[in-house]
């Protein structure tokens, strides 16, 4: 994909990985649309960013769990720069239930909302100015809490709804990309434990103990977390090079899915080298012809 004159939304720019990834697209040319809401202490910081890269941005105020504001946000979009070609759908929200302990029906509504109802919205509204444009890209970004959900050193991490959030998604991805064929391509960005994302330098990070830190590295092939970095240069894979990707998930988490064990070394085995292997005589002259 050439990036000349192309527009993102990323949402979720306002820190952290979301402003990794449009700091990663407007360093390539690309004019960003940030949509923002909480976390406004943040505000300031990003706008210095941004204008570091010396390439066009606009900031909108917007509650994306609202429709309303999702439909003056693409008007917004199209009244500014005139055209779409890119949503970068990583808004979510998720509460540890070390932080937050036990669900109450206003976190529960809210994790759901944001994760799952939001990008939803996104997607709908958007998908008619991304299919005018032709070559239009999505990328949804989840969590590997669809995948493991509250079990294991991520218990501590990842509660029910958002880990049922996040399992959804995969299939909207899927739906979504039979829904944009051919003009629009929709990939997905599941990850693991990563730094500002339920890494180091979050809330909940600090509060587990360094036992509990040191378990989930452990279960890490990688023993490490991800950095905000290498989320945003895969964003930017899956924007600029995988033309022949749609409706595919890649998983980017160290390797925790898979676990801390590794592979056992190879065992001599019991069998002599003059023994029959695999069922078959070990001499080849022994062997009857078919």
């Amino acid at each position: 994909m050439e990036s000349e004159n192309k527009v993102a939304i990323v949402t979720g720019a306002i820190k952290g990985i979301g402003l990794a990834i449009a700091l990663e697209l407007s360093r390539s040319g690309i004019k960003c649309v940030l949509p923002y809401y909480d976390w406004l202490d943040s505000l300031e910081s990003m706008h210095r960013h941004m204008k570091e890269t010396g390439v066009d941005y606009h900031a909108v105020p917007a509650d994306l769990t609202c429709l309303k504001d999702v439909k003056d946000l693409i008007h917004t979009v199209q009244d500014r720069f005139g055209r779409l070609d890119i949503l970068i759908n990583n808004i979510e929200r998720g509460g540890w239930p070390v932080v937050h302990g036990p669900y109450v029906p206003e976190q529960w509504d809210l994790e759901f909302e944001t994760t799952v109802t939001a990008k939803w919205y996104l997607f709908k509204e958007a998908l008619p100015v991304l299919k005018s444009q032709g070559g239009g890209i999505v990328v949804n970004i989840s969590s590997i809490a669809g995948l493991v959900g509250r079990s294991g050193p991520a218990g501590l991490v990842f509660n029910d709804c958002y880990s049922l959030s996040n399992r959804a998604i995969q299939s909207l991805t899927e739906t979504w990309a039979r829904q944009g064929a051919p003009e629009v391509r929709v990939n997905e960005l599941m990850l693991g434990f990563v730094e500002t994302r339920h890494g180091p330098a979050t809330r909940g990070w600090d509060i587990i103990s360094t036992e509990e830190q040191k378990a989930i590295l452990d279960h890490t092939l990688l023993q490490r977390t991800g950095r905000i970095e290498e989320v945003a240069k895969m964003v930017s894979f899956l924007v600029f090079d995988a033309s022949f990707m749609t409706g595919s998930t890649i998983r980017m988490d160290g390797g925790y899915v898979l676990g801390g064990d590794k592979s056992a070394f190879m065992p001599k085995g019991v069998v002599e080298p003059s023994e029959p292997t695999f069922g078959g005589p070990a001499d080849p002259k022994q062997q009857k012809p078919v």
